[in-house]
């Protein structure tokens, strides 16, 4: 689970082309007088606005009270502020006074919208952190299948945050439908035009305006993660290289102990996956192979803290964290081939 419940999941979160796709995780059937989260096509722009979008965030004082034997002293910080929801009045995140509110529906939605072409569609949007961060992806209504059989939809993810997690971003990136996983639009290192970050500072409402000049649009992703998979599906690993693969990318250390323990049972956990898991096996002996085996075992392996897996999974390709991952798995496969 996430750091929300399952229910948060359901009414926070709106999934999309789940005929391509498939249903979420976390999915429940309809009980009645329900709504479901999950849309056969593309989630409609005025259930975003009516289910997630339909509050504003808004700006509050921030005063502290202290009790002593010397009386009560009160203090208002005029250098700071409070942003809150105008519906509960939940306390998002306290800034600086140049801290500028981006809304959800004008920079999630209405930019969105004037970045992008018409025929691009919404396939999925939701609230996390109780609201403190959002996002919506922006996706193709056909999903796309590689000569070599790897099933993606390329899309644009549009997230902004009101706890100052992070800037408002607009990042490509691919969904693997046969694991529900983000990867990398490219793997390479000096791939430009694949992200852009916009502070919430009070000059941000200028640099809107050169977003589509600054972003690669999301059409053009298709071709170029094809090219890439198709590349390294004609890669060839050997049993060898894979093994020194995870030898140098999870080093065993050579005394017992907790260290070698734990390199072991990561090391054994990547080859259960590369060898049995249908995420992975039908393309073991390959380079496609070895990134997808380290991408799968990041998003739905790994341990993280508990109850944290889906927040921590959609913070990682708002951030480009997904990059630098599969960047540094093609990286160290690299060596191992040459």
């Amino acid at each position: 689970m996430s750091l929300e419940t399952m229910n948060w999941l359901n009414t926070n979160t709106l999934i999309g082309f789940t005929e391509k796709r498939g249903n979420a995780w976390h999915y429940r059937a309809e009980e009645q007088g329900e709504q479901s989260n999950h849309y056969v096509g593309a989630v409609p722009v005025p259930d975003v606005l009516r289910r997630l979008f339909h509050w504003q965030a808004v700006e509050g004082t921030i005063t502290a009270t202290h009790m002593g034997e010397e009386g009560v002293i009160t203090t208002t910080d005029a250098n700071r502020k409070a942003i809150m929801r105008n519906d509960t009045g939940a306390i998002l995140g306290i800034f600086k006074s140049g801290y500028l509110v981006h809304q959800f529906d004008e920079w999630l939605l209405d930019s969105v919208s004037n970045l992008l072409d018409d025929d691009l569609q919404i396939g999925s949007a939701g609230l996390l952190k109780g609201g403190a961060v959002a996002w919506v992806s922006v996706e193709v209504p056909e999903s796309i299948t590689t000569p070599s059989g790897v099933e993606f939809r390329p899309n644009l993810l549009a997230a902004t945050s009101m706890d100052g997690s992070l800037a408002t971003t607009f990042q490509r990136c691919i969904t693997n439908v046969v694991c529900d996983n983000t990867m990398s639009a490219a793997l390479r290192e000096d791939s430009a035009g694949q992200s852009l970050k916009i502070r919430h500072s009070k000059y941000s409402h200028l640099k809107l305006q050169s977003a589509r000049e600054a972003l690669a649009i999301v059409h053009t992703v298709a071709d170029d993660f094809t090219r890439q998979v198709e590349e390294l599906t004609n890669t060839t690993v050997t049993d060898t290289q894979w093994q020194s693969f995870l030898n140098s990318l999870v080093p065993v250390p050579a005394e017992d102990g907790r260290g070698k323990t734990m390199a072991d049972n990561k090391q054994a956990a990547l080859k259960t996956l590369y060898d049995n898991d249908s995420r992975c096996n039908p393309w073991r002996g390959t380079a496609y192979g070895v990134l997808q085996t380290v991408n799968t075992f990041e998003h739905h392996v790994k341990g993280v803290q508990k109850n944290k897996r889906a927040e921590r999974n959609m913070m990682r390709a708002v951030k480009g964290e997904i990059d630098t991952l599969d960047i540094s798995t093609m990286k160290t496969l690299a060596t191992i081939l040459a």
